[in-house]
């Protein structure tokens, strides 16, 4: 869906994304839609090795032009960082000291309440190859990281920040279940539908001699009747079901085309199905 002047504008305030020394254009603009996905617009670099602007990065961005646009470029991670007053940076390694280490979902709540109680914050997100160093660690507040496979832990950026700006916007919503929108609600069958059903399809079956031998017959209808009930259907499933049923009651080996059309004519068929055709006469 593209983005406009006024998604820009009305994109909720939220943590700043802050890439320390990202390598390539495209990655950068990739983190910018995913920005955008989830809300997020405010997009910081720290020297970008190849420069900014980027058409290579406006390109990636999907049309997140907003994003792009208000990007701010900093020399050096203390400066990026100097006007926010909480910061989480990410890794995938253990670190030494005593900050306290979060999980994405609790970050985002963090986070969340943080910026409902004024302040300016940030994530950290650090070099696609080796990512943050440990003094740049030490200019944040705490550690977030994700439970990922230790054997193979290393994210793409844009990986990255998509999950933390998922988990930023699942923390501002009133449930976290809650979607952009719905199936239809549809009313439960009623007891007296399905049972209505059973009886069709049985003596429907009943018709073409599928229940044999006709001593099992009682518990093939009990286990048919076990199938049906499990699904849990709605009132308008019952009645696509029933109108399949019906159509494939018209059919027979010995008229495929249904009762009175032309080209039933058992002598048309092939072998197998006159063979068929001529069981049921008998």
């Amino acid at each position: 869906m593209p983005a406009t002047e006024d998604t820009a504008k009305t994109a909720s305030a939220g943590p700043a994304i802050i890439l320390v020394e990202p390598q390539l254009g495209e990655n950068i603009g990739m983190v910018a839609r995913a920005m955008a996905n989830f809300g997020l617009s405010e997009l910081r670099l720290v020297n970008p090795r190849d420069g900014w602007p980027s058409e290579k990065a406006r390109a990636a961005a999907s049309r997140a032009d907003h994003v792009i646009d208000a990007t701010r470029v900093f020399d050096d991670l203390a400066s990026a960082v100097a006007d926010l007053n909480f910061v989480f940076a990410t890794t995938a390694r253990e670190r030494d000291g005593f900050k306290p280490v979060r999980g994405p979902v609790e970050a985002g709540r963090a986070l969340r309440a943080r910026v409902e109680a004024g302040e300016r914050t940030g994530i950290l997100f650090g070099r696609e190859r080796f990512g943050l160093y440990n003094d740049e660690v030490g200019l944040a507040d705490e550690i977030v990281t994700f439970p990922v496979d230790p054997g193979f832990s290393s994210l793409n950026i844009a990986q990255a920040v998509l999950l933390m700006s998922y988990e930023w916007m699942k923390s501002g919503l009133a449930n976290e279940t809650q979607t952009n929108f719905s199936g239809p609600e549809l009313a439960p069958a009623t007891k007296e539908q399905l049972h209505s059903l059973f009886a069709y399809l049985e003596n429907a079956l009943e018709a073409r001699g599928y229940f044999r031998p006709e001593e099992k017959k009682p518990k093939m209808v009990d286990n048919l009747r076990a199938v049906l009930t499990r699904a849990g259907f709605a009132e308008p499933e019952l009645k696509v079901l029933r109108g399949i049923i019906s159509s494939l009651d018209r059919f027979s080996p010995a008229m495929p085309r249904g009762d009175g059309s032309p080209g039933d004519d058992p002598r048309r068929l092939p072998a197998a199905a006159r063979s068929r055709a001529k069981d049921e006469e008998s």
